[in-house]
């Protein structure tokens, strides 16, 4: 069942019954949430949980078995309105390799319908002015982690999905990506985020959902979490 409504808070991303079952019974089985307006939620489980799964329905990488998502009330089934109600940066960033920064980030604005002012605001704002002529395969991971990030905000959706936004990264660029997203959070999008690092969720989540076997097992604030059978489950 979706937690209760916080009447308090503005709720905007209704997940409702969202499914998506592979063969074997993997995947994602009925699920249903709803997300608050700045909430910065972490979904964790054990690999094969349906993380990944949730997140790539929510940004309708995968079409759904069943159920339905919706945005200030606008379902995703709109493509057009996807676009600029939800962002998304995969765990491998679907990036031109050959072309340069510029590039990519200009293709992806027309793509979005964005204005071209918004390449230069991501170019400034996610510090690539230095690397906008370098071709992304030329750069290092966090940068292409930035490059990523910057490329789902180019349309100023409010709501940002992350796939294990730290991963292979050294500890440097992890505390750098910690910062960013910190910082997305703060101009009060809603974030979701994969992750498997007990740091990561104390450092960012203000909610937590844990995932086994394509079902949510636990919905709440970090503190219970961490005190959870479900937290013992995943780390014991």
């Amino acid at each position: 069942m979706p937690p209760p409504l916080r009447a308090t808070l503005d709720m905007h991303l209704e997940v409702d019954r969202l499914s998506k079952v592979y063969p074997g019974n993997r995947g994602l089985l009925p699920t249903s949430f709803r997300a608050a307006r700045g909430e910065l939620i972490a979904i964790v489980g054990h690999n094969g949980a349906g993380k990944s799964t949730l997140l790539k329905l929510l940004a309708s990488w995968l079409v759904p078995d069943g159920g339905q998502v919706t945005v200030d009330g606008i379902d995703l089934r709109n493509r057009l309105a996807l676009v600029r109600k939800i962002g998304f940066v995969p765990e491998t960033p679907n990036l031109h390799d050959a072309f340069s920064v510029d590039y990519n980030l200009g293709l992806f604005a027309r793509l979005f319908g964005a204005p071209a002012s918004r390449v230069e605001d991501a170019l400034r704002e996610f510090k690539l002015v230095p690397f906008r002529r370098s071709a992304v395969r030329t750069l290092s991971k966090g940068l292409k982690q930035r490059v990523s990030i910057g490329r789902s905000l180019l349309a100023d959706p409010p709501v940002l999905l992350l796939d294990e936004p730290t991963s292979a990264l050294d500890f440097e660029t992890t505390k750098d990506i910690y910062r960013l997203i910190h910082r997305i959070h703060e101009l009060g999008k809603t974030v979701l985020f994969t992750s498997h690092r007990p740091e990561e969720i104390k450092s960012l989540a203000t909610r937590i959902l844990v995932l086994h076997e394509g079902a949510v097992v636990f919905d709440g604030a970090p503190d219970a979490y961490f005190q959870s059978s479900s937290y013992q489950a995943l780390y014991a």
